[in-house]
């Protein structure tokens, strides 16, 4: 069984720890973080900061350079030393080049911001440190999952067929447990964006199906289909730190300081999964997703097949989805409507042969999946299979396609029904169907 969404996010509420002998300081980034989910503490000396560390578990620490008995150079480097998955972010209010060329390199300094900063340039950096914190944190733990695995292996005795067969069996497992490990986790983290709510709930999800679909008619294989479809639920998490007046209005609508600030996510985005080595083909393809076909796109003004195939497909797939919702133009087009641009702009925004593959498929893509029955969660029964993903009404996943229900998840879904404000319908196989 696939994990379930809750094994997948962090267990609690990230913690921050800010550091500063100023009063005054410590009370201006409480008040800018409070609100946003986060756990504060705050202390005015490098000593504190250390007896807090020791009896909790912090996410990030925003300490600052200059302060007595132990500056933040030295604060940090101790950090680093002692808890060296805690994210360190230091700010400063003089420019001293060496101090601060130390405090890096002594700290391994995660970011430094100076003083006085921009109150949104900062949530949105702490914001891109906690993702980076979890990425790495879940690349750890399938790094060691594997290795645990492989060590397994080689205690075993390969000189009887039945244990070579034994091994192979295992093997085997482990690649589908670590790959369904980490396309469920690139799920949780294409929600991010998507936990506002409004239009852009199910956004991710829509474009990765459509552009999955459009691998299949193109005959790619396995990998670089699931690389392409990794990429599409992902396309768009560089807009994590947009403000809602950015993501939500037209982009034809925006200021042009605005239009600046939104065509600089998909670099961000790509920045963002650079240090997960298994997402490294799946940043490329995100990085390319706003290039047009006739190279007026953006950020690097690619053209042709010089723009990666997957791509390609995602910006057909995700215009497309943009138009039907509304947040392409000024209105919500319908499904002919948007047929229409895609048609109408082969060969300067889209590649045509992906827009005339893609076009074909659509009525078939719009078809219900076969060989399935939707219940609610009152009708279910423990050992049943999902035949879609099951998404909550905010927009975030709840549980993943293929998963068999067992009886204290089918009880949790009955909670979640009872407080919903639209029915939750949840789509079985119908061979299943024992009611």
């Amino acid at each position: 069984m696939e994990p379930a969404f809750s094994d997948l996010i962090p267990k609690s509420t990230a913690r921050i720890l800010c550091v500063d002998d100023e009063s005054s300081i410590l009370s201006s980034l409480k008040r800018l973080l409070h609100g946003h989910n986060y756990e504060i503490y705050t202390v005015s000396s490098g000593r504190e900061g250390l007896a807090v560390l020791q009896n909790n578990i912090i996410d990030l620490v925003i300490s600052d350079m200059r302060m007595p008995e132990m500056n933040g150079a030295q604060f940090l480097e101790q950090v680093f030393s002692r808890w060296p998955d805690t994210i360190r972010i230091l700010l400063t209010g003089y420019s001293d080049a060496v101090d601060m060329i130390a405090a890096i390199n002594r700290g391994n300094i995660w970011r430094y911001i100076a003083k006085p900063w921009n109150d949104e340039e900062l949530l949105i950096t702490v914001q891109q440190a906690l993702v980076h914190r979890y990425l790495n944190a879940e690349n750890a733990r399938l790094n060691t999952l594997t290795q645990q695995q492989n060590d397994e292996l080689k205690s075993m005795n390969s000189s009887l067929e039945e244990k070579i067969a034994e091994r192979t069996s295992k093997l085997e497992k482990t690649v589908m447990d670590l790959r369904h490990t980490l396309i469920n986790s690139v799920k949780v983290f294409s929600s991010l964006i998507e936990l506002r709510g409004g239009k852009l709930g199910g956004h991710s999800k829509r474009v990765a199906d459509h552009a999955l679909l459009l691998t299949k008619k193109l005959a790619l294989d396995e990998k670089e289909a699931q690389i392409i479809y990794l990429a599409a639920l992902l396309h768009d998490i560089g807009k994590i730190g947009l403000p809602d007046e950015l993501i939500y209005h037209p982009f034809e609508q925006l200021s042009p300081e605005g239009c600046r600030e939104v065509m600089k996510h998909s670099a961000k985005g790509e920045l963002l999964l650079m240090p997960v080595q298994q997402l490294h083909g799946v940043a490329g393809l995100i990085r390319s997703h706003h290039e047009h076909y006739d190279g007026n796109g953006y950020p690097d003004n690619l053209a042709g097949k010089r723009i990666p195939l997957g791509s390609r497909i995602i910006a057909v797939a995700s215009d497309y989805d943009d138009m039907l919702m509304g947040t392409y133009f000024n209105r919500a087009y319908d499904v002919q409507e948007a047929i229409d641009y895609l048609l109408m702009n082969r060969g300067n925004r889209y590649d045509p042969e992906i827009v005339n593959i893609f076009v074909a498929e659509l009525n078939d893509m719009e078809e219900p999946e076969s060989k399935e029955i939707a219940l609610t969660p009152y009708e279910l029964a423990a050992g049943m299979e999902l035949m879609r993903d099951l998404m909550h009404e905010d927009g975030f996943l709840l549980f993943t396609k293929n998963q068999i229900l067992d009886q204290t998840e089918i009880e949790k879904l009955k909670q979640i029904t009872a407080v919903s404000k639209q029915p939750v319908i949840v789509y079985i196989k119908q061979s299943q169907n024992s009611i």
